[in-house]
C-alpha cells in the first residue's frame, strides 16, 4: 500500500485531543505551504485561514460552538474562508506570468477581464457557491497535509457568524466554510471506523 494510500485511509476526524499539545508556528506554515497549492478556479485562489491557538480566545471559540470538548482541547482551531470576491484579484494574480513572459500582455488583459466579466456576470450567489467551492478543496487537501505531518484534524461546522465576525474581525466579503480543530488525538477516543458505503451505491458510470 502506498504511503498516500495509507494516509486517506488514517486520516480519521478526531473525537477528542490530548491536551496541553502545543503546534508550533513553523509546523502549521509547513502544511499551509503545501496547501497553497490545492486547486482553485481561475486560479484565484478563494480560501483563506484563520488560525487560532490564543488559549483564551479558543475558549470563547468553544463557548460559541456548544461547549464541543474537542475545541477546547485542539492545540489551534482553524477557520476556512472563502473570499466571494477573490475575482477582483485577477490583475494582481496574473501579473507575475506577464512580468516573467509567460503571457504576453494581451493575454494578460484578455484573462484579467474575462474572469472579472465572468464573475461579475453570474451574481452574488455563484461568486458565493464557488467561494464555498473553492475553499472546501483547500480544507480537504489542509486536513490530508496535517495527517502526513502527524497531526490531526476535526471538519466541523463553524460557530454562529456574527459571533465569529465579532470574535476575529472577518471582512464582510469572506464566507464561513468550516472550522477545523487540529492537535494530536487522544487514543483512547479511537472507534472503529464508521460503514462506508461500496462504491456501486454512490457511482454512475456512463459508457465503458
Amino acid at each position: 500500500m502506498s504511503e498516500f494510500v495509507s494516509i486517506v485511509k488514517d486520516r480519521r476526524s478526531a473525537n477528542r485531543f490530548v491536551e496541553g499539545v502545543k503546534i508550533p508556528r513553523d509546523q502549521l506554515d509547513e502544511i499551509l505551504n503545501l496547501t497553497k497549492y490545492a486547486p482553485s478556479a481561475y486560479n484565484l485562489q478563494h480560501t483563506h485561514y484563520y488560525v487560532v491557538t490564543d488559549r483564551e480566545l479558543i475558549e470563547k471559540i468553544y463557548e460559541a460552538a456548544y461547549k464541543q470538548y474537542k475545541v477546547k482541547t485542539a492545540s489551534a482551531v482553524i477557520f476556512v474562508f472563502g473570499d466571494t470576491k477573490a475575482h477582483l484579484q485577477a490583475a494582481s494574480l496574473n501579473e507575475g506570468m506577464k512580468t516573467l513572459g509567460i503571457i504576453s500582455e494581451e493575454e494578460y488583459d484578455r484573462t484579467v477581464n474575462n474572469t472579472i466579466q465572468f464573475y461579475e456576470s453570474r451574481g452574488e450567489a455563484f461568486q458565493r457557491e464557488d467561494a464555498l467551492r473553492n475553499a472546501g478543496l483547500s480544507a480537504m487537501q489542509f486536513m490530508l497535509i496535517a495527517k502526513e505531518k502527524g497531526w490531526d484534524t476535526c471538519p466541523m461546522h463553524s460557530i454562529d457568524e456574527s459571533i465569529l465576525r465579532g470574535l476575529l474581525d472577518v471582512p464582510e466579503q469572506f464566507v464561513p466554510v468550516m472550522m477545523i480543530t487540529i492537535g494530536k488525538s487522544a487514543t483512547e477516543s479511537f472507534r472503529p471506523r464508521g460503514y462506508r458505503k461500496p462504491v456501486n451505491e454512490f457511482v454512475r458510470y456512463f459508457g465503458e
